[in-house]
Formats: C-alpha cells, structure tokens, sequence
C-alpha cells in the first residue's frame, strides 16, 4: 500500500474517531473503528509519525500526502489531548456530585503522580497482571448452569489477613450485548487496581441469550449477589458493603441489580437473599430497556436487537419484561448512590440514556448520583488501559474509597442494637 493511501485510510479512522459517522446502521463499524483509534491514540500518533518521517527521507517528493500525513498527526493529537483532559473532567463530575472537599475523607490525598498519566505503563496496553493480586479462577456460584455459573476472586497478594479489617468487595459483570462476554473479558484494570490496594473483587459469568432469554441475566446477577453475601468472608471480604460496576450490557445489569434490591421476580428460589449493593458504578449501559424515553436509537435497540435476540418476545407480546428490566422506570428513593460515567461519543447507546437516567436518579432517589460525561469516548473505552482508562479507574478508586469510608463511619455511629441486627 501507497504512502498516500496509508494516510487516506488513517485519515478516515481519524476523523471517525473525532467524529463518529451517525446513525443505527452505521453504529457497529463505526464504533469498531472509533474506539481502538481513540483509546490507541498514542500509538497511533507515534506509528504516522515513523511512517511520515521515514517517507519524507526515502521519497520527499508527494505533497498530498505529507500534508494528509500532517493533518492526520494533528488529529491524534487532539485524541491524546483529549484523552488526557478525562483526569480533569472525571475530578469536576467528582467534585460537583460529592463535594469540592470530597479527598479530605479520603485515607489519603492523591499524590501528583497518581493524578499524571502513567505513560510507562501505557506502552503494552494488552498486559494487565499484577504481581500484587491473587486470581482464584472459576469457583462455582450456579453449578447448574456449567460454566455461565461461575465466578473468579481478585484479592491482595498480602499474605495472612487474620486480625485485620474485612475488605470492601465490588461485584463486576461484564458486558457483550447479553449474548457474548466473558468475566475475563472486562474490567480487568479497575479489579487489578482496586485488589492492589486491598480490595476484593468479584467477575462472573452469566447467562447468555438467545439460548436463555432475559431476564435469565439479572436472576444471575442476583444469584451472584447472594453467594458473595454468603461466601466472601472466606476471601477477606466484606459481606455487608458490596458495590456492583459493569459496562454495556453489564452497566445494564450492574444498574438494573441496584434498582430493584429483592426484587422476587428476579430471585426465583432465592426469593428471602438479601441483594441489596451499596453503590453502583455502571459504564456506557442501557437504561432504557424499554424505549420509554421516545428515543429513536432506544426504540431502534428494543425493536430490532433486544426483542428478537435478548427477550426472544416483541414489545407487543411482553412490554412488562421489558419495562420491569429498564432501570429508568425501576427508581425508588431507596436507590443507592450512583456513579455514572459514559461517552459523549458512543455509537452503541446514546449518551441521552445516560443524562435521562442521572436526572430521573437526582429526581427520585434520596442517594449521592456522579455523573461523568468523557468528551471524545468511544464506547467500550475502559477495556484495556489506556490514557482514558487510566484516569477513569483511579477517579473510581477515589469515588470507592470516599464512599466506603462514608459507609464505615455511618455503620459505627449506628446504635450497637441496630448494628447487630443487620450482621
């Protein structure tokens, strides 16, 4: 291939990631292209630069497409540049939803390399071990279910816990359009992050439709809740503070679990688990399960993906199983405190499910709702690390600690009475 029509085709992929092409049809190619060219900006950027420097030297000839090439560099820069304001904008959503003073209840304040961009670890984007997390792979939650029931435990390295304080546990479900995904697929840099610093950190599998129609997910999602509840004690966790995240599919799920605490229509045999979560931090989901909103790119999702591959019933035949699994329609003032997050620029879910959904939350809910709008994100942005990711996984370690220690402090001010009854 041609110098030129290199920096043709990276030209396209450049400004679909600045500007992603619109529409239903087009939502998947785009989105494919966008996300890997924005979160692999750097690498990019450094691959046109090499290309354009190497051309120059051996044919210094061909105008066109050195100055395609010039536009092409000036464009990704723009994605880094971008990438690199996420630190900003997730520290303003965190400051305006919790609190300008927000660090001070932290254990400690974040230090200026914790706030930089961590461009050395940035180099493999792909490598995500951590010599100081422990994997124990593939315990059983579901044992009916084979392999969709089962669940993998992150925790700290550290050696013998006994003495010390239980661990703030986070439930991660992952996400794949409820049809594909697996726990390891997903959320990997938030769990080593979190586990690294003394958490414990729970991925499971679920379900997949078409073989099991929703709302076979969330009971999973549920069921899941109920083993940690039962279980993690056995891994240094703490039974009575759980937080849930989960992205896509999994933000759906991660919200919709949050929503709806012992709900018995999703907690078939299991109908007395308590399946409440303290906090949730969904990334890019589905509110609107439904298409309540008139939204034409939710109505669009409904109508040709979620009835014929997810429900596997049209809107007509079953519009309460849709409407009970939007998370949208399921707020209470006993909702838990949120922390959202989404792109401006995702081509699968509208962002204005994300808005809708944080209004009708600040609306209806008694609870403390973060939202964060990341300007040029893809969906699907905290995969693999990256400069966007990077920022966001500690702005959500910043939100979790703030909020387990918020938690601590009001669990030891209750009564001795009323603490007992709830242990």
């Amino acid at each position: 291939m041609s110098f030129l029509r290199r920096q043709l085709v990276t030209a396209a992929l450049t400004a679909n990631a600045i500007r992603p092409l619109p529409g239903y049809r087009t939502a998947i190619p785009s989105f494919a292209a966008g996300w890997l060219t924005t979160e692999l900006a750097p690498h990019l950027l450094g691959l046109t630069a090499a290309d354009t420097a190497l051309h120059a030297v051996r044919r210094p000839r061909g105008r066109g497409g050195l100055a395609l090439a010039a536009l092409n560099l000036a464009g990704q820069a723009y994605l880094v540049d971008q990438a690199r304001r996420v630190q900003k904008d997730a520290e303003d959503a965190l400051a305006e939803g919790i609190g300008a003073d927000y660090a001070e209840q932290l254990d400690e304040l974040p230090t200026p390399a914790e706030l930089a961009t961590p461009w050395r670890k940035l180099v493999n984007p792909f490598r995500m071990r951590n010599a100081d997390v422990v994997v124990e792979k593939d315990i059983a939650y579901a044992p009916e279910h084979g392999k969709r029931g089962l669940l993998d435990v992150y925790r700290p390295a550290a050696g013998d816990r006994r003495g010390q304080e239980a661990a703030p546990v986070l439930l991660q479900v992952h996400g794949g359009a409820w049809t594909i995904g697996t726990k390891d697929q997903q959320g990997i840099p938030l769990m080593q992050h979190l586990a690294a610093k003394g958490w414990v950190c729970v991925a499971i599998n679920y379900r997949l439709a078409p073989r099991d129609p929703f709302p076979a997910q969330i009971i999973d999602v549920k069921r899941a809740i109920a083993w940690i509840r039962e279980n993690i004690e056995e891994y240094g966790g703490d039974p009575e503070y759980l937080a849930i995240t989960g992205g896509s599919a999994g933000g759906h799920l991660a919200a919709l679990a949050a929503v709806t605490p012992n709900d018995p229509g999703y907690q078939p045999g299991f109908e007395e688990a308590d399946t409440s979560v303290a906090v949730a931090v969904p990334h890019y989901g589905v509110y609107d399960f439904a298409g309540s909103t008139g939204l034409r790119s939710a109505e669009q999702m409904r109508d040709r993906f979620l009835a014929p591959r997810v429900v596997r019933r049209t809107w007509a035949e079953a519009p309460q199983v849709f409407e009970a699994g939007t998370p949208l329609l399921r707020i209470t003032d006993e909702a838990p405190d949120f922390f959202v997050l989404h792109g401006a620029h995702d081509s699968l879910v509208s962002v204005e499910q994300a808005r809708l959904f944080v209004e009708r939350l600040r609306e209806r809910s008694g609870a403390t709702v973060v939202y964060a709008e990341l300007p040029g994100a893809q969906h699907a942005f905290d995969v693999f690390p990256s400069i966007r990711s990077a920022h966001v996984v500690r702005a959500i370690d910043r939100y979790l600690h703030w909020h387990w220690n918020g938690w601590r402090r009001a669990r030891d001010q209750r009564p001795r009475s009323e603490s007992s009854a709830t242990t």
